[in-house]
């Protein structure tokens, strides 16, 4: 992550969407701490703007995350707006883009 961040911008709102998929408020910030690959989601960033995070949590899970950053106070917060342990087929996917993004970078190393 690039900027400085405050912490987690958590409500019964997003605890609630991200618990119906199985994934606790604890794994989400473990993928924020382990590094994850982040990229816009322009197709629904309508109201603001959002973004796509997919990393690997504290259970060595693939976590896929739908996010957003709030501003308060001069703080800058993640907000998860949803979260979901990703598909066999979507893991496969995200580790061969690993693998790309490694071979390119020249190191081998997966971030």
């Amino acid at each position: 992550m690039m900027k400085a961040l405050s912490g987690f911008d958590l409500d019964e709102g997003n605890r609630d969407k991200c618990r119906k998929h199985g994934v606790s408020i604890h794994e989400i910030e473990s993928v924020f701490r382990h590094g994850m690959i982040e990229f816009p989601d322009p197709a629904h960033s309508e109201n603001e703007d959002r973004f796509i995070g997919i990393g690997k949590g504290r259970e060595g899970r693939s976590v896929f995350i739908v996010f957003t950053f709030r501003h308060r106070d001069g703080k800058t917060f993640i907000r998860p707006i949803s979260a979901r342990y990703m598909h066999r087929k979507e893991v496969k996917s995200y580790e061969e883009a690993l693998t790309q993004i490694a071979e390119r970078r020249g190191s081998g190393n997966l971030p």
